[in-house]
């Protein structure tokens, strides 16, 4: 099938063309990403009226230019599938790349099917991978994001259970606030993660919440709240706030952040068997988490796999295999008057 993907649910506008034979034989022939990370960076955070604004004027230009870098000449003989974005995601957002990919699936008579961003998520895991992903399951799956940090174990194609989540701020809220904290900027992910190279995670322990919590859940709103009290206490002690004072924070809230998420992840793997671990969302190019969530699944004999790192980010090549396995499901649900939002969407 060459299937076309329609992703803007957030602040990326994307369009990607894949010809997918089997999960294993997946071909990337366009991969158009638009990003509005600058437009947003002033606000601190993404703005959804602008989001969506932006959207409506980038996504016709970004479709034109994934079917010309895809060499699509007749869509409507060249392409079988049209899939999108339904939700989560912010809602005005989404509803840009629904109406247009409602009115390119009825211009051309095609098959429209709405498929899950986060599990778009997941299966970044299988675009251009170096070897076949082969006898995974049952998987866990560990997602990241700016909005979400959750366990799901994946019994097989289109069978999930979530088991974990976050109870507050998700992992990647709590990167953008510490970074605002420090003076960093947006998005606070790769700022925090480029300053702590140089930093001493060591000179100022912080806590990870619900780290010894029986259950799987996560929370990081007392790990940012640590953060703050710590830079009060330094001010009120009149330490200067210098460049190494900064990434010596960083790197111990980064190595916090991501300690709960490695041994919860290791914990729940144990728990429920599974053959395989999964890494996906934003925050799984993380380069610390990669490297120990990779290390602590070899150690207890266990698969791992990550996306690459052009598939971290929102982009529209995982919503476009995404759609495929939706299609594989139900075809009958492939009609584009049945395509609705759902910004709240989960598993």
């Amino acid at each position: 099938m060459t299937i076309l993907g329609i992703e803007t649910s957030c602040d990326e506008t994307a369009v990607a063309v894949l010809d997918i034979k089997n999960p294993n034989n997946i071909t990337v022939r366009a991969n158009i990403v638009s990003s509005q990370v600058k437009l947003h960076a002033k606000f601190g955070g993404v703005v959804p009226s602008l989001a969506a604004r932006e959207h409506t004027k980038n996504i016709r230009r970004v479709f034109d230019l994934a079917l010309k870098t895809a060499g699509i000449r007749d869509f409507k003989k060249e392409v079988d599938l049209i899939a999108v974005t339904h939700g989560p995601g912010l809602g005005p957002a989404l509803l840009i790349g629904i109406a247009f990919a409602k009115s390119v699936a009825m211009i051309y008579n095609k098959p429209l099917i709405g498929t899950n961003h986060m599990e778009g998520h997941v299966y970044s895991n299988w675009i251009e991978q170096e070897e076949p992903v082969k006898n995974i399951f049952p998987a866990l799956n560990l997602i990241v994001s700016g909005g979400h940090t959750e366990l799901v174990l994946m019994n097989d194609f289109n069978k999930y259970r979530l088991v974990g989540e976050t109870m507050d701020d998700a992992i990647g809220e709590a990167f953008d606030k510490v970074a605002r904290l420090l003076g960093l900027g947006y998005p606070g992910g790769p700022a925090i993660s480029k300053i702590a190279i140089g930093g001493d995670s060591a000179r100022f322990p912080l806590p990870s919440p619900m780290l010894k919590s029986k259950n799987f859940d996560f929370s990081y709103s007392g790990l940012k709240t640590a953060v703050l009290y710590l830079l009060r206490d330094l001010k009120e002690k009149g330490a200067e706030l210098d460049e190494q004072t900064k990434a010596d924070i960083a790197a111990s809230f980064q190595h916090a952040a991501t300690e709960v998420l490695v041994q919860k992840t290791i914990r729940a793997a144990k728990e429920f068997e599974v053959r395989t671990i999964l890494l996906s969302g934003g925050v799984s190019a993380n380069k610390l988490l990669r490297e120990r969530l990779e290390k602590a699944a070899h150690d207890n004999d266990l698969k791992y796999l990550q996306p690459k790192m052009m598939y971290t980010t929102d982009n529209a090549a995982m919503i476009a295999l995404a759609g495929y396995f939706a299609y594989r499901k139900n075809k009958k649900t492939a009609v584009w008057r049945s395509v609705d939002m759902h910004a709240n969407l989960g598993f």
